[in-house]
């Protein structure tokens, strides 16, 4: 008999084991079903982020501007410009004193320098658009390239007011008229 009030003695305690665990699972799952929908939530979030960058890319072209020289992206500049709304001249190729395009919208003269690189676009770039400021008479002065900045550069930048269009925002301007 002993035997027996053992095994029944194991049994309940299985059965109170098996409710303990039950009653956390229950209560536990409440969090876990709340963190996992928070985790579904974010990833839905970071995907459609991919999915809506990964369409802004494709109508910017900007695999096409990556593989143009640099006339072809002076000239690819002035036509964006002017979808946007400008009046767009691109300058001759040489002996443009700094400038590779002139555009101007509501009276506002603006001198951009170009940049199609492969690598960062480092301050030359910076000090050639600011001494093209005066020489053209301009309102603003840009320098826009397909990649990214130099600190130098940007620090020159910001002290001139030279406005500095980088990849990331070349790609919004582009996909404003694909």
């Amino acid at each position: 008999m002993a035997k027996r009030k053992k095994k029944e003695d194991n049994t309940l305690l299985l059965v109170l084991l098996g409710v303990i665990i039950l009653l956390g699972i229950l209560t536990l799952s409440k969090l876990l079903l709340f963190l996992l929908l928070i985790t579904i939530g974010i990833a839905f979030f970071l995907f459609y982020k991919k999915v809506k960058e990964s369409k802004i890319i494709k109508r910017s072209n900007i695999k096409e501007i990556d593989v143009m020289n640099g006339i072809q992206f002076e000239n690819y500049l002035g036509v964006l410009f002017k979808s946007l709304g400008y009046k767009a001249q691109v300058t001759r190729t040489s002996h443009d004193y700094g400038a590779d395009l002139i555009i101007v919208k509501d009276n506002k003269k603006i001198v951009v320098q170009a940049k199609r690189y492969s690598k960062k676009v480092g301050i030359s770039s910076v000090q050639q658009i600011v001494g093209a400021k005066n020489y053209y008479k301009a309102d603003e002065v840009w320098v826009i390239t397909n990649n990214y900045f130099t600190q130098p550069a940007i620090n020159l930048a910001y002290a001139n007011n030279v406005i500095l269009i980088d990849r990331d925002s070349l790609i919004q301007l582009s996909a404003q008229v694909n």
